[in-house]
């Protein structure tokens, strides 16, 4: 099978951008597609990106990336703005283990940035075949990565994303971090979709919510999630889980007949719920990792490496006892008659002292959690609107049709109130211009200004009791109306202009061939509706459909939605 056919929005391959030219796809995401080019000035191949996420834009005829329909255009350039993001956030970096944008250029209705091309897998890959490596490969893989991350800190950005498949090894060994698209100041304003960027199992608790307290201590998560991935051979838990039952630290604890316990109580250490808990930076997390004893809020003070505690703090220790302080200690040892009380002294504050901080960090996470309750379930309610918002637009509109029956482009509050009773008591407010009237357009902009709540839909008449309708088919139906005569239809109608151009660009996207004709198996797993009325569809039982039959069908389809 050839790239085209595995890639089928891929660009031509032979295409030049500038001076670029397309030799192979190396892979595609739910965002981009990736190219190996060759640089015909400076004579060495390169990683070209493109951004063409799939869900909201297709490749046209002349190789330009659209958006699919006018609802999805403001998504789509917004995203396109955050790709170009992500290439000036790298090409700030020059760091042998941070992957290296060289340009950034726009070019067919979107966006593309050059990258070094590296020979080399992922660490997803590197662990399907080598699961659990060693302890010293992993810290050599490990160590660069910290290097590199640091320097990302330092210069004010968070990855945001870590996770084993955006950690590179080149075939000479050494790693590097690719794909900053969710890369973004430190200490800048939340984004948009703050909370939509989530790789379930190595996103920290805080990143679930937009007012989240995101910083260096975020990234280290991920990173110890990847370094727990390696650990033990599985995914590690989500965050949100762990706040019920976490198995973290069982699973690491069973993985001590291969790894030394001071590696594994760094990953625990960094992969803590709770953000405070963990390490503050790279600097302090990497200590621990080395062989000499690690400087933390343990034993800062000049405190001899034989009493340095052996355990770091953790949510069943948030307080590890501070017993190796080097005064009482010198003091005990010269007035032993003095060893029980003073030790029952220190006892007795430290139980108290641990009381208040379970006591504190319990009611921390009860009110962490109840804050990502309420941001998830407002994200879902969002989402839902969203999802609903063009098919109430549509019954608003076709509402609005029916009450203006003088066709002046104009309601009063009364035909409001009949038609649309949730909004007749906020006329005053859709009434923009104070004429008494309100137009369509009033209507939209006072709807897209507050959003589409569940008033419009609770405004929707109600079937009638009598009028039960049957249980919903598990699989779509619609009922196709064949004009008479099949051949009225004609069997190619690529060109013809009562062929929508939504449609068109829908056809393009199956027609792998291009020879104009969708054939059984182009539309096998792309349109199940069709892939299982493919004889209804073929008007013309030529065996293949033309765009005009799709074009047909869509109609067909968009008339019974609109009368259900």
């Amino acid at each position: 099978m050839s790239e085209t056919q595995t890639y089928r929005n891929s660009l031509t391959l032979g295409t030049m951008l500038l001076e670029y030219r397309l030799d192979a796809v190396l892979g595609a995401g739910g965002f981009g597609m990736t190219y190996l080019g060759w640089d015909i000035n400076l004579e060495k191949h390169v990683a070209i990106k493109e951004y063409l996420p799939g869900e909201l834009a297709v490749r046209a005829l002349d190789g330009s990336v659209v958006p699919v329909n006018t609802e999805s255009e403001y998504n789509y350039k917004w995203g396109l703005e955050r790709f170009i993001q992500e290439a000036r956030t790298l090409a700030k970096f020059s760091h042998p283990n941070i992957v290296r944008v060289n340009r950034y250029f726009e070019a067919n209705g979107t966006s593309y940035m050059v990258m070094d091309y590296e020979a080399g897998e992922s660490l997803h890959q590197y662990l399907k075949r080598n699961p659990m490596p060693p302890e010293a490969w992993l810290k050599q893989m490990l160590m660069p990565i910290l290097d590199g991350l640091q320097a990302v800190h330092q210069a004010g950005f968070l990855h945001r994303d870590i996770k084993p498949s955006n950690v590179f090894i080149r075939e000479n060994g050494t790693p590097v971090l690719l794909d900053f698209g969710s890369a973004r100041l430190a200490g800048g304003a939340a984004s948009r979709n703050l909370t939509a960027i989530i790789s379930p199992g190595y996103a920290p608790l805080e990143q679930y919510a937009a007012d989240g307290n995101q910083g260096p201590w975020s990234d280290i998560y991920a990173l110890s999630g990847v370094m727990y991935r390696a650990a033990t051979g599985e995914n590690p838990p989500d965050a949100v889980k762990r706040m019920r039952v976490d198995d973290v630290p069982a699973s690491l604890a069973a993985a001590r007949v291969r790894y030394d316990e001071r590696f594994l109580r760094a990953i625990e250490w960094g992969m803590q719920v709770e953000e405070r808990v963990r390490p503050k930076d790279i600097g302090e997390w990497r200590e621990l990792f080395s062989e000499k004893p690690p400087v933390t809020a343990l034993n800062r003070g000049g405190v001899p490496a034989a009493d340095i505690p052996t355990a770091v703090p953790t949510m069943r220790n948030p307080s590890v006892p501070p017993l190796a302080v080097g005064a009482p200690i010198a003091t005990a040892a010269a007035h032993p008659a003095n060893t029980r009380v003073l030790t029952r002294t220190r006892w007795k504050w430290l139980r108290r002292a641990a009381f208040f901080l379970i006591l504190a960090v319990s009611a921390s996470i009860y009110m962490k959690q109840r804050s990502i309750e309420k941001s998830l379930h407002e994200a879902a309610r969002q989402q839902r609107n969203e999802e609903l918002a063009p098919d109430l637009e549509r019954r608003m509109t076709q509402r609005f049709e029916a009450t203006d029956t003088d066709k002046s482009g104009a309601i009063s509050r009364d035909e409001l109130a009949q038609r649309l009773p949730a909004y007749a008591s906020r006329f005053a407010e859709i009434d923009s211009n104070g004429d008494g009237m309100v137009s369509l357009g009033e209507l939209t902009a006072f709807m897209q200004k507050e959003g589409l709540s569940d008033e419009l839909r609770d405004s929707e008449p109600k079937p009638a009791t009598a009028e039960k309708a049957p249980p919903a088919a598990k699989h779509e139906t619609v009922t196709i109306a064949v004009p008479p005569g099949k051949a009225e239809i004609a069997p190619n109608s690529s060109q013809d202009p009562s062929v929508p151009q939504t449609v068109m660009q829908e056809f393009t996207g199956a027609d792998r061939d291009g020879n104009g004709y969708l054939t059984p198996d182009e539309v096998k797993g792309r349109f199940p509706y069709i892939e299982r009325n493919f004889s209804q569809v073929d008007a013309n039982g030529d065996g293949r459909i033309s765009p005009l039959e799709l074009a047909h069908l869509r109609r067909q389809q968009m008339q019974q939605k609109a009368r259900r």
